[in-house]
């Protein structure tokens, strides 16, 4: 689906709009996840982490209004060079998935602090190989923990989230080994920063902004991080 929104756009200047999903699709929901059992001890210095969790304009566009984040860099997780490209990985097949680089200062946000945001507002971690209008295992709920630490502290948080709940159907968000992770091309970079009123983004990722900045208001910047 995002795809096809994508085509209709680059007819418009600027990527400015695009034709609505259908009106059938409900908007997803933010939820209240729980507060992390496990806090993150990560030490001094910023780190990196890997967020798979549906389109990447969304998942970019929350986490550079998080205080604390560096940088966050869309791209693609999972499979191998020759075929990390947008049109390849949306024609299935090629096993990665849309995936955000960030990187982030551990004094201001922790990874514990990052994975409750971003279960609470970005993915849906009870759907398999979907977010949103948009469907295939490229769209996949997964996190890529890139020290033991991180590790450890998603397979706690998880197992807590299948306890809490909170949500009425089974966790289907997996841990991903760490991989080559490619960057993604130019124009999908701060996708939403350089196209507010893009149809896609009215509907599906504003919404995840605002829900940010209402639940985490500690943790929310007005500013956008742009990459680089």
């Amino acid at each position: 689906m995002k795809r096809v929104l994508l085509a209709a756009a680059a007819a418009v200047t600027g990527l400015a709009l695009a034709t609505q999903p259908a009106p059938a699709l409900a908007l997803e929901e933010p939820v209240n996840a729980p507060a992390p059992q496990r806090t993150a001890k990560e030490g001094a210095g910023l780190k990196t982490a890997i967020f798979a969790g549906g389109c990447f304009w969304g998942v970019e566009g929350v986490f550079s209004h998080v205080n604390g984040v560096k940088s966050a860099e869309s791209g693609y997780h999972g499979g191998v060079a020759g075929n990390a490209t947008y049109s390849r990985i949306t024609s299935g097949g090629t096993n990665h998935a849309e995936a955000v680089r960030i990187t982030y200062d551990p004094y201001v946000i922790r990874y514990d602090e990052l994975l409750r945001i971003f279960f609470s507002i970005v993915t849906d971690p009870t759907l398999r190989n979907r977010q949103g209008p948009d469907v295939g295992s490229h769209y996949r709920s997964a996190l890529v923990p890139t020290s033991a630490e991180q590790r450890a502290v998603a397979q706690s948080y998880l197992a807590q989230m299948e306890r809490s709940g909170v949500w009425n159907r089974p966790i289907v968000t997996r841990i991903e080994r760490e991989r080559t992770f490619y960057p993604a091309e130019a124009y999908h970079q701060d996708f939403m920063a350089k196209n507010p009123r893009h149809g896609y983004i009215l509907r599906w990722d504003k919404p995840k902004v605002d829900a940010l900045r209402v639940m985490f208001p500690n943790d929310f910047t007005a500013r956008f991080l742009r990459d680089g």
